[in-house]
């Protein structure tokens, strides 16, 4: 049976669909030694895929895990950026298993990553559309005013579209910095920090502690664990009611 590349390398845990496609795009991909192509069809009985001239040694029906891990800073979440020193497949690489993330977290971001092979329940998640709530704590300098968290909670500006916060706490303050915590539902690259540079504050550290039911605890900095099962029904009963976490 046929399937486009971009579902095969989903399927097979090696990367999301949109991670494929934009690997296809930059011709790092070949089907039986040449270079394909988006939207092409394979037969993994047959094909033979190959990622930088690696093989990509298929399975008809690859076990699916899913997993949560407390990404450190400093390391990407692109698990095939050939030019990044530290990324969070070196953090589980016990696990013998490819997986990639759901989503995603800059650099200089830290706090909790999905991670799965299953390129159908990353889409699920990841999708605008389901609207799953993701929660933040986050500290600026200098000290934030009334004015620049009143900016903040009633919305800010980006790409066109007006970004509100579902909340936003003060949990600690000094003269010198606040920390507050924050729940969004859109998904824009970066968006905390440009929110908080329009109104004139700097982020110094940036955690990600929940994403919609599923919380990061007390998982320790590089520490990595299966989803429960309850974890997993929590996801999925979210996913299937759109903007009722």
């Amino acid at each position: 049976m046929s399937e486009r590349i971009q579902k095969v390398l989903s399927q097979q845990g090696y990367c999301s669909r949109r991670a494929a496609e934009k690997l296809i795009e930059e011709g790092r991909v070949k089907v039986n030694g040449r270079t394909a192509t988006i939207g092409e069809s394979i037969d993994i009985s047959k094909d033979l895929i190959a990622v930088d001239n690696v093989p990509i040694f298929t399975k008809k029906r690859p076990e699916k895990l899913y997993y949560m891990i407390n990404k450190p800073r400093g390391y990407v979440t692109t698990l095939h950026d050939r030019h990044a020193k530290r990324d969070v497949a070196s953090l589980i690489e016990d696990l013998d298993v490819r997986l990639f993330p759901v989503g995603r977290l800059d650099k200089d971001s830290e706090g909790l990553l999905l991670l799965t092979n299953d390129g159908d329940f990353a889409n699920m998640v990841s999708h605008p559309s389901r609207g799953i709530s993701k929660s933040y704590r986050v500290s600026v300098r200098p000290a934030a005013d009334e004015a620049q968290l009143s900016r903040l909670t009633l919305g800010i500006e980006l790409d066109g579209v007006v970004v509100v916060p579902v909340s936003l706490i003060v949990t600690g303050e000094d003269r010198l910095k606040t920390v507050f915590e924050i729940t969004l539902r859109e998904g824009k690259n970066r968006e905390i920090r440009r929110m908080c540079e329009i109104v004139g504050l700097s982020v110094t550290r940036l955690k990600r502690t929940a994403i919609g039911p599923i919380r990061l605890g007390n998982l320790r900095s590089g520490d990595f664990r299966e989803l429960t099962k309850q974890e997993m029904k929590a996801i999925y009963t979210a996913c299937s009611h759109p903007g009722k976490r």
